[in-house]
Parts: structure tokens; sequence; C-alpha cells
């Protein structure tokens, strides 16, 4: 499943992304461009914005909830969007580009040495060259994919 999401659903953007989501973020207001981009790219236009749903041949959802667990709850509902553990990570939060594994040396002059010692493995997004790894942010993830599939 891809995504493509307006202004008003910036942080849930991000989160899909950090859940493994093909995920675009269109910042401008451009409804004309963001119809184009969902057809063209196959892509679920994901929006707060009710009247996106007039427009025809596009599939979207409107984001009824201002809060992120109940807009990730709302998407998994709706769209039977599959929350799994194993798919956390996988992109850059920032590009939306799939991460690739880079040799631990690779990184040692990139990040924090208390990081570096910490941790064995390290992704890094080819596009960016955004370094990630299993930090503290890894727990308050699984914490909130914990939640979605426990709470109905």
């Amino acid at each position: 499943m891809k995504f493509i999401l307006t202004h008003e659903v910036g942080r849930l953007a991000k989160w899909l992304r950090i859940l493994g989501f093909d995920s675009v973020y269109q910042k401008r207001d451009d409804k004309r461009e963001l119809v184009l981009r969902s057809l063209r790219e196959d892509r679920i236009v994901v929006s707060r914005n009710a009247s996106l749903a007039r427009y025809t041949g596009i599939r979207f959802i409107h984001i009824k909830s201002d809060l992120l667990e109940e807009q990730l709850k709302q998407m998994r509902d709706e769209l039977g969007l599959n929350i799994n553990e194993e798919y956390m990570f996988t992109r850059c939060v920032i590009c939306n580009e799939p991460l690739a594994g880079i040799d631990k040396e690779k990184v040692k002059d990139k990040v924090p040495e208390f990081v570096y010692s910490a941790n064995e493995n390290f992704v890094v997004c080819p596009n960016c060259k955004k370094i990630y790894w299993q930090g503290t942010h890894w727990g308050n993830v699984k914490e909130i994919i914990y939640k979605l599939k426990i709470k109905g």
C-alpha cells in the first residue's frame, strides 16, 4: 500500500514511514497535483480535507481525528493496514526512501561515540544519507504497535 498525505496529516505521514509504509507527504495545497500524483503512482490519498472525496478515480481516506493513535486505528480498520514490527524503520522518515544496511565501521565518525559503542547494526538512507540505529524510540514505536493490536 502506498500513500500520499496532505499537510494536515504530516505527523501521520512520518509515522507511516516509521511503520514501513511508502508515504509521500505533500506540503503544498495543490489539489490537482495531489490527485494526478495519486493516480500516476497508484497512491491512496490521506487527508483531513473531506472535499477531496469529490474527485473520482482516486482512492481516498478522510481522517477524522487529530490524534495520531486514532488516525492509525482508522487506517488499520478502513484499509486493513497490517501494522507489523518487522517493517518498522525500513524507510527514511525524512525522504521516504527504503533504508539499506551499512557496515558498522563506515559510521564510526558519523554517529556519537556512545551510539557507536552501544549498537552493532546501522542502516542508512541512500538518498539523504541519514544514519539510523535501534535507540529508545524503537521501544516507543513498539508500544504504539502493541496498543494498536490490542485495542479494537
